[in-house]
């Protein structure tokens, strides 16, 4: 919901004489006018998107199990359909590095737009501030609320809206501890008081704390102070990154910026299209002034582009006296989409997109580690052949039961002992010694490779190398 501007409201105007090119504060608190226009209808609906994927997710079920469950006791991370395990961190890792170039290349093409729409500061300090308004009424009234005395009103107030915010804080960090506590026994836990794991009990009670001081309390310091995005995103700028910007040479325009009647036209009057009416200001969930040129505060949260545009619409002037531009369209020079950086993040990007998806799909659910017992080179059977020792581990890494055979290849003659047909269920590691015998003058060398082979009953199968270590005879 936005905040109706009325028109008298056109002209500087005060509370206090506290505005003087900064939002309104009182005891260090920004006071955020609410606006309504057609980037906070986009944040509005991205927001949505973000909290049902965030609180639907874990709820969600893939043969019988959470679709996403990072499971860490186990050590297994279920991830639609598919089980990772500490084995594919190699995954993670180059994910993770694929998450920072996306970030990079849509930094240098359209600036802090991941802080303005999707940032989770941003979505629950936003969700915040539209509970605060309902309850505590809009800007101006907030403002008037926290002048007056406690009273049974005021305490009411403060009350019921501090109560919401710790239920929606609450409810953020079950659905957090979700992913990683199945959450179909996570919610009976919590309703009879029996949650026995109390890393799930501490989590919880470390993010309703998180959410509700983070979104509640800090909200723009965590942006301004804590973020280190914030320090250091301008090195991803250049001339060409979309960003929101002021048109000074319009706004500025003859005598500069200032109150008028309205119907006034700026060209004929010598005078800045720029009202001075403090609306971008007022509506910066910062409490910068986007006027004053672009800043590391700004978040490109695009609020003052459609507090602007609605000023412009009641004086009937232009819109887009602040916007989404870049530096060499403000200058009117000409504007480059397509530059060497974009273009190597782009590419490198997409390369690693493929890289990844490559990887995942050439993945194999079956895992063998072969360790020769280094207790002793060999040892002479009573039958005169040399046996060498090892201990085999089969993980099956698939989400069903299998029945797996283990073979060697590499030394003619050899024999396998040990058991070597073996069933594993889903995430089961089996543990198997093993024994390797040879006649010694099928040796050629004291030290012959072998290959270990395990079959899957569907033909999938793994293998490892190892040493064979006997006496040459040759």
């Amino acid at each position: 919901m936005s905040e109706k501007i009325p028109v008298q409201e056109l002209t500087p105007h005060s509370i206090d004489g506290q505005y003087k090119g900064v939002s309104a504060k009182y005891n260090d608190k920004l006071y955020v006018r609410s606006v309504n226009g057609l980037f906070n209808k986009i944040r509005t609906l991205s927001l949505w998107a973000l909290m049902i994927g965030y609180f639907v997710t874990p709820w969600i079920s893939i043969g019988g199990r959470q679709a996403v469950w990072f499971d860490l006791p186990a050590r297994q991370f279920h991830i639609w359909g598919m089980t990772f395990w500490p084995q594919d961190f190699v995954l993670l890792s180059f994910l993770l590095i694929i998450c920072a170039f996306g970030l990079f290349t849509i930094t240098t093409l359209a600036g802090r737009i991941w802080c303005g729409y999707t940032c989770p500061q941003t979505a629950w300090t936003f969700i915040y501030m539209w509970v605060e308004e309902k309850i505590e009424g809009n800007r101006n009234k907030r403002m008037k609320l926290d002048k007056e005395p406690m009273s049974t009103s005021k305490f009411v107030k403060k009350a019921s809206k501090h109560f919401i915010w710790l239920v929606i804080a609450l409810a953020t960090a079950i659905a957090f501890v979700g992913y990683f506590y199945p959450i179909r026994e996570l919610i009976p836990d919590l309703i009879t008081f029996s949650i026995e794991n109390q890393w799930a009990s501490f989590w919880l009670l470390f993010f309703t704390l998180a959410t509700y001081g983070n979104a509640g309390w800090l909200r723009e310091k965590v942006c301004l102070h804590m973020c280190p995005y914030a320090r250091f995103q301008s090195v991803m700028f250049d001339q060409d990154t979309l960003i929101v910007s002021y048109d000074e040479r319009r706004g500025e325009r003859g005598s500069g910026r200032g109150p008028r009647k309205k119907g006034v036209d700026p060209v004929e009057a010598n005078i800045g299209d720029c009202v001075d009416c403090n609306m971008c200001v007022q509506v910066c969930p910062t409490g910068i002034d986007i006027r004053d040129g672009l800043q590391y505060q700004c978040i490109g949260c695009a609020l003052c582009i459609d507090a602007c545009d609605e000023i412009m619409d009641k004086m009937h002037y232009p819109k887009g006296l602040i916007r989404y531009t870049n530096e060499h369209a403000l200058e009117g020079k000409e504007v480059h989409i397509f530059r060497p950086k974009l273009v190597g993040y782009a590419i490198a990007l997409v390369a690693m997109f493929g890289l990844f998806g490559w990887a995942v799909y050439d993945r194999t659910p079956l895992e063998l580690d072969v360790m020769r017992d280094r207790g002793q080179l060999y040892s002479n059977t009573s039958d005169g052949r040399v046996q060498n020792s090892y201990n085999a581990k089969v993980m099956n890494m698939d989400q069903k039961a299998h029945d797996f055979v283990i073979t060697v290849v590499g030394l003619e003659g050899a024999e396998l002992d040990g058991k070597t047909e073996l069933s594993l269920d889903e995430g089961e590691v089996g543990d198997v010694p093993l024994s390797i015998k040879a006649v010694p003058w099928d040796l050629e060398k004291s030290r012959t490779d072998i290959r270990f082979i395990v079959t899957r009953d569907d033909g999938l199968s793994v293998e490892q190398e190892s040493r064979f270590i006997g006496p040459a005879s040759r």
